[in-house]
C-alpha cells in the first residue's frame, strides 16, 4: 500500500469519528454503518487490540437497533451528552477542557484558533452546523483533511496540541455521564486511534528534523 493510499485510510477513520460526533445516528447513517461493507470496516479496525473493546460495543449498539424506538434512544443518548450543557452532559469543545478558567467561554481561545486553521486551509465550518470551531467533530475532520494534504510534522503537531492534549479530559467526563456506553466507546476508539497516529507520525517526523 502507497503512502497516499494509506493517508487517505486514515482520512476515512477520522472522517468517520467526525461524523459520530458531529450529530445522531439516524435511520440513514444507521443503514451506512451496519452495512456490509461497514461490517468489513468494524471487523478490520478491531484486529487491533487497543481498538478491539471499543468497536466491539459500537457494533453491538448499532447491530442492535431493529426499531425506531431504540434509534431515538441513541439519539437521545447524543442529544443529552452534548446538546444540552448541563453537567451531567460531556460538552465536546476543546476550549472546555483546556482554558485553565473556572467558567471556559465557548467562542474563546481554541476557537479562535481552530478558525485560523480553517481559514488557512480554505475550509470552513459549514453553515448546517452552528457549532464553534473547537467542536470534537470539526477537529477531526480537519485532521482528515491534513491527512491527505500536509506535511507529517502537521499533523503530528495539530495532534497532540488540538485533540490529544484534551481528550482524555473529555472521555472522563463522557464516562460518568454516558449511561449505555456507545459514545463512551466512540470517544475511546478515537483516543486510542489519536495515540497510535501519533506514535507512527513522531519516527517519520524524528527522521526529517
Amino acid at each position: 500500500m502507497s503512502q497516499v493510499d494509506i493517508n487517505h485510510a486514515r482520512a476515512l477513520v477520522y472522517q468517520l469519528l467526525s461524523s459520530l460526533f458531529a450529530r445522531e445516528v439516524d435511520e440513514q447513517r444507521l443503514k451506512e454503518l451496519t452495512s456490509e461493507a461497514a461490517q468489513q470496516f468494524w471487523e478490520q479496525l478491531s484486529l487491533e487490540a487497543n481498538f478491539t473493546q471499543s468497536v466491539d460495543k459500537i457494533r453491538s449498539t448499532l447491530n442492535g437497533i431493529k426499531d425506531d424506538e431504540t434509534l431515538l434512544e441513541l439519539a437521545a443518548d447524543y442529544c443529552g451528552l452534548f446538546l444540552v450543557g448541563t453537567k451531567h452532559s460531556a460538552s465536546p469543545y476543546a476550549s472546555l477542557y483546556l482554558s485553565g478558567e473556572d467558567e471556559p467561554l465557548l467562542f474563546g481561545q481554541q476557537h479562535q484558533q481552530m478558525s485560523e486553521f480553517l481559514h488557512q486551509s480554505k475550509l470552513q465550518v459549514q453553515s448546517h452546523f452552528p457549532e464553534p470551531a473547537d467542536h470534537l467533530a470539526v477537529m477531526l475532520a480537519y485532521m482528515a483533511h491534513l491527512c491527505c494534504y500536509s506535511e507529517d510534522s502537521v499533523q503530528l503537531s495539530f495532534l497532540q496540541t488540538c485533540i490529544d492534549s484534551w481528550l482524555a479530559k473529555f472521555i472522563n467526563q463522557l464516562t460518568q455521564c454516558d449511561k449505555n456506553g456507545f459514545y463512551s466507546a466512540v470517544a475511546t476508539l478515537t483516543l486510542a486511534w489519536v495515540k497510535q497516529d501519533i506514535a507512527q507520525l513522531e519516527p517519520a517526523v524524528a527522521v526529517i528534523s
